[in-house]
């Protein structure tokens, strides 16, 4: 199963794709969708819908993780963050890509194994689950958590439907 996981933000977007080949999870690409603070703001949400968009057409995912709300300190930040959301959302309901969301506590749980990890904690535990020669950026690790927390999180759904 190949799934798009995203990191969204109004300026810069995470993205990775995970592949798993049965107990092995392979990083496919990876990136970022980056925008300057300049462009206006409709317009990074614009960018980051099609940038997603054409991952998707380009990779055809079978689903997309992303991260879900979290309360933020800062409402303007995360009102912001609300829209890259929806832009992304938007992408793989237009895509008819299945999306699934995590808290960050859960990406973090399922990655590191405790939920209160650090980014950079998060990044060392993604090169090591999936073999990455070098550091990935924070936003693409983040990402590719997302990503390799759906895979964990849907092994667990697929045993646990197979008890029934």
């Amino acid at each position: 199963m190949l799934v798009l996981g995203v990191d969204p933000g109004s300026r810069i977007t995470g993205y990775g794709l995970v592949q798993k080949n049965g107990e092995e999870m392979v990083c496919i690409h990876l990136g970022r969708i980056r925008l300057t603070a300049k462009t206006p703001f409709h317009d990074r949400i614009h960018k980051i819908f099609q940038g997603v968009s054409e991952i998707m057409n380009q990779w055809s995912p079978q689903e997309m993780a992303i991260e879900d709300v979290f309360y933020a300190k800062n409402i303007k930040s995360a009102l912001k963050l609300g829209h890259a959301r929806g832009a992304a959302l938007i992408a793989a309901l237009e895509c008819k890509i299945p999306i699934f969301e995590y808290t960050p506590l859960e990406i973090k749980k399922s990655v590191v194994g405790y939920g209160r990890a650090g980014k950079e904690q998060v990044r060392s535990m993604v090169q090591v689950i999936l073999k990455l020669k070098s550091q990935p950026d924070l936003d693409a690790s983040d990402a590719l958590a997302t990503a390799i927390c759906h895979l964990n999180w849907s092994r667990f759904e697929d045993s646990r439907s197979f008890r029934r």
